[in-house]
């Protein structure tokens, strides 16, 4: 027995043909513009919903149930890590801890996870301590927050992890590795030596392409408690794993990602560079950020990832996040104006 899609369900498919048109083109024009996670979001689920209607469309009954099976496991799965997410947070902050220095920037997880369990109890107590209005108020306020705040993490989240599939061309002139802080004050750490690895083997495997060698700049000054610079300790190790004395630069005045991309521009122009092609590197969950950054101060160039421990991603995500949010804290602090306003609106309707 055959089975058709009936005429109509074809054209269900112009709508994420559409979105994902527009996405391709404006994520063409730039990479890291975060609006671009809306386009790809209205895109993915238009096209679920376009697949899903088509799927219907056919009538094929053993297509249907294994399809609604799939279906309802995904949905359990994404309630079920919902419904532990407190719990799941928790559980990589005590590895965390375990394993990495006890600092704020190492525990946002635990403060996240424990956030989540004492919310649903102080809405519980400030129903009973507050008049039944103001209450509503408060409740609304904070789950408007939240969702708001919810919602653009997803955004990033998405556009963050579409970054990761960027292949740049093997016609780099050179390649930016963004430095970290160093162990004992000398002595590249693991993070760094991913960093470090991931754009040396691009430089390598660009020269078995195409032959035309890039410069890789090592970028980071002396931080108080390092005896040498990030960008020199870094050239040194590159150095003894193999990198040709010729192709190596140390960036060695830099405190930050932006003095990193600004300072590593102008040795570029020192070098006699004219509009050269650029790649940075740095591990893959700053990747977006700092190709925001790049935007900013007129550095062209996509950004590679090197590899992070998948216990260390958490914070590190989350980081980033906060970082990004309130650098665009004055649409944000619209955005909350226009939270508290609706908030008001409805309690009193």
């Amino acid at each position: 027995m055959g089975y058709s899609i009936p005429a109509v369900w074809y054209w269900i498919w112009a709508v994420p043909v559409f979105f994902g048109l527009v996405f391709s083109w404006r994520y063409h024009r730039d990479k890291v513009r975060l609006s671009n996670g809306l386009w790809f979001s209205a895109t993915f689920y238009s096209l679920m919903l376009a697949l899903g209607l088509s799927i219907l469309g056919t009538n094929n009954r053993p297509l249907i149930v294994v399809s609604l099976i799939l279906f309802v496991g995904v949905l359990m799965l994404i309630g079920l890590a919902y419904l532990l997410q407190a719990f799941l947070l928790l559980w990589n902050a005590w590895i965390v801890w375990r394993r990495e220095a006890h600092t704020i920037a190492n525990m946002l997880t635990l403060f996240l996870g424990v956030a989540i369990l004492l919310l649903p109890w102080v809405n519980q107590l400030a129903g009973q301590v507050l008049p039944q209005r103001v209450d509503e108020f408060f409740v609304l306020l904070i789950d408007l927050s939240v969702f708001y705040v919810a919602f653009w993490f997803y955004n990033y989240l998405t556009m963050l992890v579409i970054y990761q599939f960027n292949r740049p061309r093997w016609n780099q002139d050179y390649i930016i590795v963004l430095g970290a802080g160093l162990l004992n004050g000398d002595q590249v750490s693991p993070l760094l030596k991913q960093r470090i690895h991931r754009g040396m083997a691009f430089y390598h495997r660009q020269m078995e392409k195409t032959g035309h060698p890039a410069k890789v700049i090592f970028s980071g000054g002396q931080g108080p408690d390092e005896t040498t610079s990030e960008g020199q300790a870094m050239l040194d190790y590159a150095l003894s794993e193999g990198l040709p004395v010729s192709a190596g630069i140390a960036e060695t005045k830099s405190k930050t990602t932006r003095e990193n991309l600004q300072f590593s521009r102008q040795l570029m122009t020192a070098d006699g560079a004219v509009d050269p092609h650029v790649i940075f590197v740095s591990n893959n969950y700053h990747t977006l950020r700092a190709g925001m950054i790049a935007k900013q101060v007129g550095v062209k160039a996509d950004g590679i990832g090197s590899r992070t421990s998948g216990f260390f991603l958490p914070n590190a995500v989350i980081r980033e996040y906060i970082a990004i949010f309130v650098k665009n804290k004055k649409w944000h602090l619209v955005a909350l104006g226009g939270i508290i306003l609706l908030s008001i609106l409805l309690v009193i309707n």
